[in-house]
């Protein structure tokens, strides 16, 4: 019986020098042809990480931190809406654009949130690779957790890259998604919201 060859697989010597988004930007550009020394691409590497790291800058948001404590308690069991919320994030399936606004209801059990801190809340999940359908739920039961109220409803609406400049390239097709928790599920409550939300206008 002939002994078996040994054949040792040599690993690669461990880099002294991890490599960054912008080192692996570069080597896109050799992939799709590009020259990454031309005089317009140069910089490109360094400004596609900057923007990729603020455009998912949500990972790193503590919610706690980002609320601080701005629950205030007041005697009002209405509902309380922020609407047309712009926000702008990146489709987790081709990491292209997708932005619109966002339309945020709750109703307080004798405690409110800080007006500021709902937009906030949206752009916390909205800078994070996404799917729309995900980033309106997580902003209804962020909410929910947060502020405890008796009910949040959440709707969003968009435009989508991956929709407008490949694939089907339907440009004026929007996608609409809703999340209602608590009271916001009874019919007579989701309606006075989607109401309000449509066609109260502020002009000041």
């Amino acid at each position: 019986m002939k002994n078996k060859a040994v054949v040792k697989v040599m690993k690669p010597a461990s880099s002294s020098r991890q490599r960054t988004i912008s080192d692996l930007m570069e080597e896109t550009l050799r992939h799709l042809g590009e020259d990454p020394a031309r005089e317009g691409l140069v910089r490109t590497p360094d400004r596609a990480e900057k923007a990729l790291r603020f455009l998912t800058s949500g990972y790193q948001v503590d919610i706690d931190k980002l609320v601080n404590g701005a629950l205030f308690r007041v005697k009002h069991d209405e509902m309380v809406i922020v609407k047309d919320i712009e926000f702008y994030s990146l489709c987790e399936h081709h990491m292209l654009p997708f932005f619109g606004k966002m339309h945020v209801g709750y109703l307080p059990r004798n405690r409110v949130i800080g007006l500021s801190k709902i937009p906030r809340i949206a752009d916390a999940f909205a800078r994070r690779l996404q799917v729309q359908e995900r980033l309106t739920q997580q902003v209804a039961e962020t909410i929910q957790e947060i502020a405890d109220p008796r009910g949040v409803g959440v709707v969003c609406e968009a435009r989508h890259f991956c929709m407008m400049m490949r694939g089907v390239e339907k440009q004026h097709s929007g996608t609409v998604t809703s999340a209602m928790l608590g009271a916001f599920r009874r019919r007579e409550t989701r309606t006075e919201f989607l109401s309000l939300i449509t066609h109260s206008s502020l002009n000041f």
